[in-house]
Order: structure tokens, then sequence, then C-alpha cells
């Protein structure tokens, strides 16, 4: 019997019609210094080429497996590619993207040299010359802040310990933000390098263009949002009790972030979620206007805005 010899790493990347730029988040991956990986491209019911270009690479490198699936939301063509790998470690790409040509050999040294389930890099809009080792629960508290790395599961190297209980949600659209705090809370221990190893492309068809262009804000985006921060809250004040007031402050922190722009902005149609924010965060004023946490800004903003 042949034995297949599991690769260090599985690399996953859904595409959706992204015929104009999947061919360079592709090459970023076949151009990478470390050579022991697989591919796993999953085809998320294209309309346009993207499948098609994602096979033709196929033919030309071994390491590359294509998967073609009806379409589905983005958490569960994640799922078929997790289905399918084989690694030691998994990485996630995203199709519009792209990697610089060391970005799997560093997270995977970094991880090996300390012990970490989880390993983390830097990207383009996010470069810090330092470098960490955290618990999970400094982990978490520091992906909060979401000023060295955020949500996304790009420029994060998971072992396989962890990626097996990876499962990404069947609906909703923001599965990055309702799975990576969980993820982080079972790590032993979480390494970070904040040197740039990758690079977020930014662009209206994005997902998450709405952070950075926030007039894109809708009511259902909110409304997900909000809902995954409560469940965020509750899940990781039980998980670890003795940082339950900063949840919450991150909580109301996001809040009133959504309330300015959203009156700064003038954005139509948030009237239900900005009265549902404003009456939170009216209840719970003084905590969070206490919080050690807390920014001047918010300061001035609950002082401005909730008066």
């Amino acid at each position: 019997m042949t034995v297949v010899k599991e690769p260090k790493i599985s690399v996953i990347m859904l595409t959706y019609n992204r015929e104009k730029l999947v061919s360079r988040a592709i090459e970023s991956i076949l151009r990478q210094s470390e050579p022991d990986f697989e591919f796993i491209i999953v085809d998320n019911g294209s309309s346009d080429r993207s499948g098609a270009i994602a096979e033709e690479y196929a033919e030309k490198d071994g390491r590359i497996c294509v998967i073609h699936r009806e379409r589905g939301n983005i958490g569960s063509g994640r799922n078929t590619g997790l289905d399918a790998a084989r690694g030691k470690y998994v990485a996630f790409i995203d199709d519009d993207d792209w990697a610089e040509a060391d970005f799997l050999e560093f997270l995977y040294e970094l991880a090996i040299e300390n012990n970490a389930d989880v390993s983390i890099c830097g990207a383009a809009d996010k470069v810090f010359d330092e470098k960490k080792v955290m618990t999970a629960e400094e982990a978490i508290i520091e992906l909060m802040w979401r000023k060295k790395y955020n949500m996304a599961f790009p420029t994060k190297l998971f072992s396989k310990r962890l990626a097996d209980m990876l499962r990404f949600p069947q609906e909703g659209v923001y599965d990055d933000i309702a799975l990576m705090y969980q993820l982080l809370a079972e790590a032993n221990r979480v390494a970070y390098y904040g040197l740039p190893k990758y690079t977020f492309y930014r662009h209206e068809g994005n997902n998450s263009a709405w952070t950075t262009n926030h007039s894109l804000l809708t009511a259902s985006t909110l409304d997900e949002y909000l809902r995954v921060y409560r469940a965020r809250t509750e899940w990781l004040s039980q998980k670890f009790p003795g940082s339950a007031a900063a949840f919450r402050y991150f909580e109301w922190s996001f809040m009133i972030s959504m309330v300015e722009k959203i009156h700064r902005l003038e954005i139509d149609g948030c009237k239900v979620q900005l009265e549902k924010m404003t009456q939170e965060l009216r209840e719970h004023r003084e905590e969070f206007l206490n919080a050690p946490e807390i920014m001047a800004f918010e300061k001035e903003w609950m002082n401005v805005l909730l008066d």
C-alpha cells in the first residue's frame, strides 16, 4: 500500500468570480520558498473563468488540488477546503490578495520555534518589527485592539489540532469575526511577528470593503456584527472571566464608533440599529466611561452624541 506523505502545510483558497485577480494570488503561493505544501483551491460556483484558471495551474503543478462546488457562502466553501486538507498546519489566502515569497516559511518557522498552535505575521497595512509570544488570553486582548493583527484568517498559520476544531458557519458573510477569537482561545500559545508577509487588496468588491469605506455600511452588515460581537462578549467572559470587563468595553467601543460614523456620514437605513446601540450605551454609560481602556475620543463621542 502506498503511503501518501502529509505536507507540512495545507493552503486553502476560496475563489468566486475573480478571473482578473486569481492568477496573482495563485502565483504568489507557487513562488513560496517553503515547497512542502498542498494548495487547495475551492471554486465556489464561479460563473466566470476563475475555476478554469485554477485548473490550468493545477495541470502544471501537482501540489494544486481544485474542487468545484455549487455556490455557497464563504464559510461553507472554506469547510470544503478543510475537509480535503492533510497538512500538519493550515493557512488561508484570499483570491484577491497575495503573499510574499517567504510567507509560509516565515509562519512555519515562527510556529515551530515557539511551539505555538498559531503564528501570525504582519500585513502591508499593519507592519510592526516586534515579536511576541502570548497566552491565548493575551492574544485575544491584542486581537480586540485590532492594531497589530485583525480577525481575518490570512496572515495566520494554525496547527492541525486547532484546524480540526475549525468549522465555519454555513450562513452569514463575516465568518472571520465569528470564529477567530474561539480558535485563539484554544491555542496553547500564539506567536506573533509583525513583519509584512501578506497584502490585503482593498477594493469595493471585497466583503470587508465597508471597514475602509464606511459609507458602504448597511443594516444587515451592522446586524450581523452586533449579533456576533454580543455572542463574543458572552463566550469570552465565560472562558476568561478575569477579562470580562475588557470584553464588554470592546463591544461598546465598536458601538460608539458605529454611532459616530452613522451620524457623521449620514448613513441611511440604519435607524433601528442606531437606536439599539444608543440605548445600550446610555444604559452602560458610567461603566463604559470608567473603563481603563477607553480612549479620549470615545469619551468625547459619548458626551457629544449621547447627550
